[in-house]
């Protein structure tokens, strides 16, 4: 066999290989993200997550080098996976609600209890900070019509559309998913109709 024709499984070799580490990876990602969807995360170990994951500390340790910097990674990964399930259709701010309320109950729980946990653990604080800026970004999207970026506007509908409005609607009120999507619409075009005189959503 030829020099030149050893290269090509060589280069499969590599890109295979490639492609093993980034899955493994994102497993690793994967069982940090369920794991904190369940469980504070002081009580989360790089045991159980390896363990999840199916692999050895060490390997955890070796993707990621600490901790603090998987839960980093987890948190760049949820923030990209939030943005994609949340993507507004253009001026359907009636369906861009739908999609919010999809969002809020597969992942409303995890959010909250996240929540819980921002005065008292800086993960918890870095990666809600990030989400409450995903969604006041969300909200200054799909209401872009309506607002033209006036801060006092989108501070309302922030409010309206927050996981907390979901949870006092869905949790505490025991609403069905539908009474609750509804419930936020009304909300959504009150503030509306105080900022434009009337909306349909």
């Amino acid at each position: 066999m030829t020099e030149g024709e050893s290269k090509p499984p060589r280069r499969y070799t590599m890109r295979a290989r490639a492609r093993a580490v980034e899955r493994t990876r994102e497993r690793i990602i994967e069982a940090t993200a369920n794991a904190a969807a369940t469980r504070r995360l002081a009580l989360i170990t790089l045991e159980e997550i390896a363990e999840s994951a199916g692999v050895s500390v060490q390997t955890v340790l070796r993707q990621f080098g600490s901790r603090a910097e998987l839960f980093e990674a987890t948190t760049r990964y949820v923030r990209e996976a939030v943005i994609k399930e949340r993507r507004p259709p253009a001026n359907d701010v009636g369906q861009a609600i739908r999609i919010l309320v999809d969002h809020y109950e597969a992942r409303g729980d995890a959010v909250l209890l996240l929540l819980s946990q921002e005065n008292d653990d800086p993960h918890a604080r870095a990666i809600v900070t990030v989400g409450k800026q995903v969604h006041r970004a969300w909200v200054a999207e799909v209401f872009d019509q309506f607002v033209h970026g006036d801060e006092r506007s989108i501070d309302l509908l922030v409010v309206v559309t927050d996981v907390y409005t979901w949870k006092l609607l869905r949790r505490d009120r025991r609403l069905s998913r539908a009474q609750t999507e509804q419930r936020m619409k009304d909300l959504v075009a009150a503030v509306l109709a105080s900022l434009n005189g009337s909306a349909d959503v």
